[in-house]
C-alpha cells in the first residue's frame, strides 16, 4: 500500500507532506502523450485532424496498431528511472477529455483512460515522483489553440454550459478514482484557459472547485490563471489547499527569438525584463502568501549551437529566479522530436525519416505556431498585417492580439489543415508490424538525451 504519509497539502507559501515535510516540485510535463501536439511528434494542424488522417491510410489494424503501441511505449519505467536519476520529482501528466468520454457519449466516462493514468501514476509512484493530472483539452475547446485540439480559432467552453458540465462530471470521476492515491500531487483542471470575455471563468472555476472538493477533500487543486496561465484577475481571496498555476515563457526562448540579452520581437530582453514579467504573472500568489508554480515554461532550441547557448544563458536566469522565490517548476516538454524535449526521438530514426519531408515543408510554410518561425510565409502575412492594422486599428483579440491571431489562421489553419494529408501519405503501405516499429521510436532507449538541458536543470534539483 502506498504511504499515506506523503500525500501533498497546502502549507503557506509551499507544499508539505501529510508528515510535514517541505516539498518544492520539480519536474517536467508529458506532453504529446494522452494529448498530442504538432510540434512534439511532428504531424500538421490538430491531433483530431492527424488521427483521422492516419487512419484513412493506414486502415483501422495498423492505425490501431500505431497508437496502442505509441501510449505504451512513450513513457515507461525506463522513462520514470531517468528522471528519478537527474533528481526529479514531479511529471504534469496532459490528457485530452476523449481518452475518456466519446462525442456520441457525454458523460459516459471510458475505463481505457484510467489504465493509462494508472500506469503513468504507478510507475512514477516506484520511482518516488509525484504526479499532477492535468486536463489539456477540455470538450469545447477552453482556448483558441492547438493543444485543445481546437480545429478553429474560437473557444466554445465559455460559452456553451453543456461542455463545462461535461469536464465538472469528468473530474467528479477523476476524483473519485485518486483520491485516496498519495503520490497524486494533484488536479489541473484546465490547462492554459482562455476566456476571451473573462465573465464565465471565475464562476466556472467556483462550481468545479466545489464538485471536485464534494468528492475529494485532500488533494491540491491547481488552477491556471486566465490568458493561458498569467492573469489571475479572476479570483478574489485564495480557496484553502489550492494553487494558482503560472505559465512562465520567456520572450527570449521562442524559436524567433534574437540574442539574450538582446532584442526579441522588438523588445530588449535582459535578466530584468525576465524578472519583471516572472514577478507580474506571479503577483497573486506572493500577494496572497499561496505557493507559487510554474506549470509550464521552456525555450525551443534550434540545433545551432550558438543560438541555444541563448536559450540556455535564459533557462538558467529563470531558474535561478524560481530559486529566489522558492518557486516549483514543471519544463516543457519532455520528449519530442528535437525542438524542447529533455529526451528527444533520434533524428536517424525510421519514425523521422519517413516524416522528413513533410517536416521540411512545415518549417518552411511555419505552419507550427509553436517553434516555427514565418520567414518563408511573409509575402502571405505581410499585406494582411497591414490591411487589418490600417482598417481595423482598435481590434484587440484576446488572448494575445492582432498578429497572433492571424498567425493562427492563415499558418495554423489555412496552411496546415491541407498538410496534413501529407503527412498521413508519409505511412501509406504501413501494416500493423511496421506500425509498431515507428511507434517504437518514441521508446527510451531509442531516443537521445539533451544532456546540457538535463546538465542545467540538475543545478537547480
Amino acid at each position: 500500500m502506498p504511504d499515506p504519509s506523503v500525500l501533498l497539502r497546502v502549507d503557506g507559501d509551499h507544499l508539505a507532506t501529510a508528515a510535514g515535510e517541505p516539498v518544492r516540485l520539480r519536474g517536467v510535463g508529458l506532453g504529446g502523450w494522452m494529448n498530442m501536439e504538432n510540434f512534439i511528434t511532428g504531424f500538421p494542424s490538430t491531433e483530431e485532424l492527424h488521427r483521422k488522417a492516419l487512419r484513412s491510410v493506414l486502415g483501422p489494424e495498423a492505425y490501431e496498431a500505431f497508437f496502442d503501441r505509441f501510449l505504451e511505449v512513450f513513457f515507461t519505467d525506463a522513462d520514470a528511472r531517468f528522471l528519478a536519476d537527474t533528481g526529479m520529482n514531479s511529471v504534469r501528466l496532459p490528457f485530452h477529455y476523449r481518452h475518456f468520454e466519446d462525442d456520441a457519449a457525454p458523460m459516459r466516462v471510458k475505463e481505457s483512460g484510467f489504465r493509462l493514468l494508472d500506469s503513468a501514476i504507478e510507475t512514477c509512484a516506484r520511482h518516488g515522483i509525484y504526479t499532477v493530472l492535468d486536463l489539456h483539452a477540455a470538450p469545447g475547446f477552453h482556448n483558441q489553440r492547438w493543444h485543445s485540439d481546437n480545429p478553429t480559432h474560437r473557444s466554445f467552453f465559455w460559452t456553451h454550459r453543456h461542455f463545462q458540465d461535461r469536464v465538472v462530471h469528468l473530474w467528479e470521476a477523476l476524483a473519485d478514482r485518486y483520491r485516496d492515491h498519495p503520490w497524486v500531487a494533484g488536479y489541473n483542471p484546465l490547462n492554459e484557459p482562455a476566456d476571451s470575455d473573462g465573465d464565465a471563468i471565475g464562476p466556472f472555476y467556483e462550481r468545479l472547485h466545489a464538485a471536485i472538493r464534494a468528492v475529494d477533500p485532500h488533494h491540491v487543486i491547481y488552477l491556471d490563471g486566465n490568458r493561458h496561465a498569467t492573469d489571475f484577475d479572476a479570483f478574489a481571496e485564495p480557496w484553502d489547499n489550492t494553487v494558482y498555476t503560472v505559465h512562465d515563457y520567456a520572450l527570449a526562448g521562442f524559436a524567433d527569438s534574437g540574442d539574450y540579452p538582446g532584442v526579441s520581437r522588438g523588445q530588449y530582453v535582459d535578466r530584468a525584463y525576465v524578472e519583471q514579467r516572472f514577478l507580474q504573472r506571479s503577483e497573486y500568489m506572493r500577494r496572497t502568501g499561496t505557493p507559487i508554480w510554474v506549470g509550464e515554461f521552456g525555450p525551443v532550441y534550434t540545433g545551432d549551437p550558438a543560438r541555444d547557448e541563448h536559450r540556455y544563458r535564459v533557462l538558467a536566469d529563470q531558474l535561478d529566479l524560481y530559486d529566489e522565490h522558492g518557486a516549483g517548476w514543471s519544463l516543457w516538454t519532455y520528449k519530442d522530436i528535437g525542438l524542447q524535449g529533455v529526451v528527444h526521438a533520434r533524428s536517424d530514426s525510421d519514425y523521422l525519416r519517413r516524416i522528413a519531408p513533410v517536416l521540411e515543408k512545415k518549417a518552411r510554410l511555419g505552419v507550427d505556431v509553436w517553434g516555427g518561425v514565418d520567414t518563408g510565409v511573409r509575402e502571405l502575412l505581410e499585406p494582411i498585417e497591414r490591411t487589418v492594422a490600417r482598417e481595423f486599428p482598435q481590434f484587440d483579440p484576446l488572448p494575445f492580439g492582432q498578429r497572433q491571431w492571424i498567425h493562427v489562421l492563415v499558418r495554423h489553419i489555412l496552411l496546415a489543415e491541407p498538410m496534413v494529408d501529407d503527412f498521413a501519405r508519409c505511412f501509406a503501405g504501413v501494416d500493423a508490424e511496421q506500425a509498431r516499429a515507428l511507434a517504437d521510436c518514441f521508446a527510451f532507449d531509442a531516443c537521445d538525451v539533451r544532456t546540457r538541458l538535463v546538465e542545467e536543470l540538475g543545478k537547480h534539483l
